[in-house]
């Protein structure tokens, strides 16, 4: 790994992915290049200075001869800003994707102390989910921001599940205008570590509050990051999201207000998963005791000796390439 030279010409250096790598040592013909990406997270674009003393053809210089890494193929580490393109210069708001939770079975996982909050706890065996410290006060339904990763059917409650909202979160476009469809999300790329978990629709809490279902990754890489994508034409996963109600109602208004949305402006789709534990995290102890940690200090306040392994899912909306990083707690009770 080197810095480019650019303090000359534009270079530009490319890789092929780890699908690609594989494609093209098969040596079949499956190797074909249909896609390409560029990235920007090492620019810093506060280095534009129109007010150069040398001209404008200098506004840029400083951010022209940024060092650059060289291009590398691991896909955990790079592309973490991807660029778009639109035609259209009359846009003055892009979308962004956000978490929702502000419904009762999409909150984030809080505790008193306040050491853990911003994060989902996904309760990985049927052991966990007895355990009282994982209940509310009534101690007949899970806190708030506990999935339950097992596909068994809790007395406890199906848990909660997670939800994200994309639009223009801006109040100078009123939320009853619908978005533009070139700026509508109708895919999203989910990534997760396979060792660990897997993507599942949400739980349903009609009948007898089954859990959700697991659906097939559409590619593993070599570091075990499973990929799926679902669509708008998968319901249970992408839906529209119809409300055209405000946030907060300003002094005097008359608008509707839905105070159970997070983007402030235009809404697009949103999108709703659960996570399932992997049979690994569900039947053995070896992953946390290899990867995670002990809670002996008991800061969750779900007891002093539950297990924990601290993982992502990453969420990235393929139209846009806008994409959230949700952090996730795997927690084990040790029987």
């Amino acid at each position: 790994m080197a810095f480019l030279d650019n303090s000359g010409d534009i270079i530009l250096d490319a890789v092929l992915t780890d699908t690609g790598r594989f494609r093209l040592a098969r040596g079949d013909g499956s190797f074909k290049i249909t896609k390409f990406a560029f990235g920007d997270e090492e620019i810093d674009y506060s280095l534009y200075n129109k007010n150069h003393i040398s001209g404008s053809a200098y506004f840029d210089l400083q951010i022209l001869q940024t060092p650059i890494l060289e291009a590398f193929t691991n896909n955990t580490s790079t592309m973490k800003s991807k660029l778009m393109t639109i035609s259209r210069t009359n846009l003055l708001y892009l979308p962004v994707l956000k978490i929702n939770d502000k419904l009762t079975k999409t909150g984030m996982f809080d505790t008193a102390g306040a050491n853990f909050n911003d994060v989902f706890l996904v309760a990985v065996d049927g052991n966990t989910l007895d355990d009282t410290n994982i209940r509310n006060a009534n101690g007949n339904s899970l806190k708030s921001g506990i999935l339950n990763g097992t596909s068994n059917v809790s007395s406890y409650g199906v848990g909660g599940y997670i939800r994200i909202d994309q639009g223009l979160d801006s109040n100078e476009i009123s939320p009853s205008l619908s978005i533009d469809q070139d700026l509508y999300e109708t895919q999203y790329m989910l990534e997760i570590d396979d060792r660990l978990g897997r993507i599942c629709t949400k739980p349903t809490e009609s009948g007898n509050n089954q859990p959700g279902s697991t659906i097939s990754f559409s590619f593993l890489d070599d570091d075990m990051i499973a990929s799926y994508y679902v669509t708008d034409s998968q319901p249970d996963f992408v839906k529209n999201n119809q409300s055209t109600g405000h946030i907060d109602q300003g002094a005097g208004s008359t608008d509707n207000t839905d105070q159970s949305q997070v983007i402030r402006g235009p809404r697009g789709s949103m999108l709703e998963f659960s996570i399932r534990a992997s049979t690994e995290l569900q039947t053995s102890s070896y992953l946390f005791d290899r990867f995670g940690s002990t809670d002996s200090a008991n800061l969750m306040g779900l007891g002093n000796t539950i297990k924990y392994i601290d993982t992502n899912v990453r969420v990235t909306g393929v139209t846009t390439g806008y994409r959230l990083d949700l952090p996730i707690r795997f927690v084990k009770k040790p029987s």
